[in-house]
């Protein structure tokens, strides 16, 4: 029986990574702190409004994603994006559906917030707040950098120079969801707007896009800069802030509005390899911050560490 895995965080490379161990023979648990998964590939519900509010669509170069893409476009999870080029892939009949699709038949506990990773011998416990202590062989990182060192501090595990330094270097742009109902159709193109000034960053039309068909649903990603100055003000006031700027751009009147705070939305300075595995410690690192600051990035970085944990799957035997 191979070593027990535990991975933490259930976005798109922790749960591939999960589902390529499992096809493999691991056992793999995977634990993740909120109610839902998929991490930045979320689709959330108010009401009869359904919005992407993470990432809007994803792209294709690398051919060992391009493989995963073409499973899940079969399976109708994806398609492309009709009028993008170069081809802009979307989730059906969200952007959810990819993870969901990932999660089935995995052991994922959602809800289970991990407080800290310490070293007890030969493995690892994992404390995950009120559910007690949990024993790993092998333990995988998949959250936001930051909260993984956090984890670790909290459990006095030491991570060494000069991996350390270089962890401590990956950064993050935070990013304003601002999700919006609107009284009428928008003027938005089919296939969204990408502004380079304003406090508007992106805004996208998820009737259109065929993500809410019951009402007009619109998402607004504020800029970096914007949100890191008003990352604390309240939904009605980010709201007022923006008002003007959205209702000009959409062209309907906002008649709601929900806030979704991104704190680690975009990677501003990755670490320079596409993972890190520490064979002694038998800990891992994955995700956007290695692959890179994109859906297909955060899939090469786990199909990557899959790869490398594969090996020591076949020598346990």
């Amino acid at each position: 029986m191979h070593l027990h895995t535990v991975i933490v965080g259930a976005g798109i490379s922790g749960l591939l990574l999960a589902r390529i161990l499992h096809d493999h023979g691991a056992r793999v648990t995977v634990l993740e702190k909120s109610r839902g998964f998929g991490g930045r590939l979320s689709t959330k519900r108010v009401g009869d409004a359904v919005f992407d509010q993470g990432a809007q669509y994803f792209t294709v170069k690398d051919p060992r994603f391009a493989a995963w893409v073409e499973k899940w476009e079969r399976a109708g999870l994806v398609a492309p994006w009709p009028g993008t080029e170069p081809t802009r892939y979307i989730g059906r009949p969200s952007m959810t559906a990819v993870p969901k699709a990932l999660a089935e038949g995995l052991d994922v506990k959602r809800e289970h917030k991990v407080t800290a990773l310490g070293c007890c011998g030969d493995h690892w416990c994992v404390d995950v707040e009120n559910h007690g202590c949990m024993r790993a062989e092998r333990l995988i990182l998949t959250a936001p950098v930051p909260q993984c060192l956090a984890m670790l501090k909290a459990g006095d595990f030491v991570v060494p120079e000069p991996l350390l330094s270089r962890l401590r270097a990956v950064s993050y742009d935070p990013c304003l969801a601002l999700l919006v109902t609107v009284a009428g159709r928008t003027r938005l193109p089919a296939t969204g707007l990408r502004r380079e000034h304003g406090a508007i960053r992106w805004a996208a039309d998820n009737q259109a896009k065929g993500v809410s068909p019951n009402v007009t649903a619109v998402t607004l990603h504020l800029s970096p800069e914007f949100s890191a100055a008003h990352y604390g003000r309240t939904e009605a006031e980010v709201l007022d802030l923006v008002r003007a700027e959205a209702e000009e751009l959409i062209g309907a009147p906002i008649v709601g509005a929900t806030l979704h705070r991104w704190k680690f939305s975009h990677v501003r300075e990755t670490f320079p390899e596409p993972f890190v595995w520490w064979p002694e410690e038998s800990l891992g690192f994955a995700g956007d911050a290695f692959g890179g600051p994109k859906v297909e990035g955060a899939a090469i970085s786990a199909i990557s560490l899959a790869e490398r944990v594969k090996e020591e799957l076949d020598a346990e035997g």
